[in-house]
């Protein structure tokens, strides 16, 4: 099989959104419930953080070069979008198969052996994204205990970190909730909507 072959490419599932043009989920019941909580969390944070930078930048260089001042805030606001950016783009990345892998070893195995580490790789770094969820609320803890604030918005300091624990938590739900797909499904899940994109089968030469 060539590298350029399209069945290399992680494939989404029949029921993903963006195939069937609705809002859905590829789990049942509850799991599809917070499988589809986690998705509309996720647009709302990326879509409200990209537009008020957009904003905010946008608004501070027209203060600059038009009114010869700019937004006094601009600097801080943004440093708090981009944690909220990044921190829900972990998620979105984990639900559409987008990290980067270490795949050597695992494009080696067979189809039985790739599923098993692909549900040990998710409840792993299901595991890791919640013990990192814990400590980063202990930090935003002790943050707050200090007291300090941002010198031009006057807001706590805790409050941009606001957002990591919760990008944290999504991201190991979205993780331990493509090991529960994996378990559930025949077929090897890089996400709860996005099939692996490997073809075991024979191709004719």
């Amino acid at each position: 099989m060539s590298p350029a072959d399209p069945e290399d490419q992680p494939r989404p599932a029949a029921t993903d959104p963006d195939v069937t043009g609705g809002e859905g989920s590829a789990l049942p019941g509850v799991l599809g419930m917070i499988d589809i909580a986690i998705a509309r969390t996720e647009a709302v944070m990326l879509a409200a953080g990209v537009l008020l930078m957009a904003l905010n930048t946008i608004s501070n260089v027209i203060g600059r070069f038009v009114f010869q001042s700019s937004l006094f805030f601009s600097e801080e606001l943004n440093r708090i979008l981009i944690v909220l950016i990044t921190f829900a783009g972990i998620s979105y990345a984990a639900r559409h198969g987008r990290h980067i892998r270490m795949s050597a070893i695992y494009d080696a195995l067979p189809a039985p052996a790739r599923k098993i580490l692909m549900v040990a790789i998710s409840i792993i770094t299901a595991i890791l994204m919640f013990a990192l969820c814990y400590y980063s609320v202990s930090y935003i803890v002790t943050l707050a205990s200090r007291g300090r604030v941002l010198p031009s918005l006057q807001i706590p300091v805790w409050v941009i970190y606001l957002w990591v624990p919760v990008g944290f938590f999504m991201t190991g739900a979205q993780y331990a909730l493509t090991a529960v797909k994996n378990l559930l499904d025949k077929d090897i899940y890089l996400s709860t909507s996005v099939l692996e994109g490997y073809d075991d089968t024979e191709t004719e030469i």
